[in-house]
């Protein structure tokens, strides 16, 4: 089934001035859904699934948060933090006119994700939240992302010579996920500084207390081999919260290279959320 395809900007404000983002619409209709990408990475990561759900129906949206794909980058850690990136989700929100709608990321985004649904309850008809970063992921996190930060800020030739060099190749002639990759290192050396800066010495992710009162459907995924997003993280968050679904995905690369399970369970999901909150309107107008 094919469903249209959209690019729109806003343009949000903040103490740093006045910043574009970008985002993808796919499908149509009042059934919306919000994909949000990983830690650098652009939103065209959540392309195949973005396609698999507007096929399913629903209207589907995928955002550049500030800092990444064709978003606006700019150089300064104090705009980035988990919680304004659930600011500008609910932004986009705002101006696509979408009262609520059903959230969702992979890592970054599922704790955006989580932020939103802390931030804005009312906005949030259900949350997809795939290798959630809380507790157990923390030192793992830290020793990954701190050594690219030290690089881009102390020898930003490293990171300006990787996005020159990806630059050069023509996203039409590599593989899908090869593509991405090559997006996510299309950072200025400033700006990969700046992200990770603000999001490493920031609030990680709402606290445990928060989300045990998200009372919106969840639908929680977690993957058994991952040290940067440890299976335990996505065990304790299912078992914090009030209305929840776990799925175990058999490893990092199921959604990814074998995605029809996950991807259908995924879009089922969210037309569930949508239809259980029509079912309660219906119920509240006789």
């Amino acid at each position: 089934m094919l469903v249209s395809e959209r690019i729109g900007q806003f343009f949000v404000e903040s103490d740093g001035g006045r910043d574009r983002l970008e985002y993808t619409e796919y499908g149509s209709g009042d059934q919306w859904v919000v994909l949000l990408h990983g830690l650098l990475m652009p939103r065209r990561m959540h392309q195949p699934l973005a396609r698999t759900m507007a096929a399913q129906g629903l209207h589907v949206v995928t955002l550049d948060l500030l800092g990444h794909g064709r978003s606006d980058q700019p150089a300064d850690p104090l705009v980035y933090s988990m919680t304004s990136f659930g600011d500008q989700v609910v932004a986009l929100l705002d101006h696509l006119g979408a009262e609520q709608a059903v959230i969702g990321g992979t890592s970054l985004g599922a704790n955006v994700s989580l932020e939103v649904a802390v931030i804005a309850p009312e906005r949030v008809k259900g949350l997809i939240v795939e290798m959630p970063v809380l507790n157990h992921a923390l030192v793992a996190g830290i020793l990954s992302f701190v050594p690219i930060m030290l690089a881009a800020r102390y020898l930003p030739f490293t990171a300006n010579a990787l996005q020159r060099a990806s630059r050069s190749v023509p996203r039409g002639i590599v593989p899908f996920w090869a593509g991405v990759v090559l997006d996510t290192v299309d950072h200025r050396a400033d700006s990969i500084a700046s992200v990770l800066h603000g999001v490493i010495f920031g609030r990680i992710a709402p606290s445990s207390s928060q989300r045990r009162r998200i009372h919106a459907p969840v639908f929680v995924v977690g993957h058994p081999i991952d040290p940067i997003h440890p299976f335990v993280d996505a065990d304790m968050l299912a078992a914090e919260l009030p209305n929840v679904r776990f799925e175990r995905a058999s490893s990092i690369l199921e959604w990814r290279f074998r995605p029809e399970r996950l991807s259908t369970a995924a879009g089922d999901f969210a037309l569930e959320c949508w239809r259980a909150a029509a079912g309660t309107t219906r119920a509240r107008k006789r």
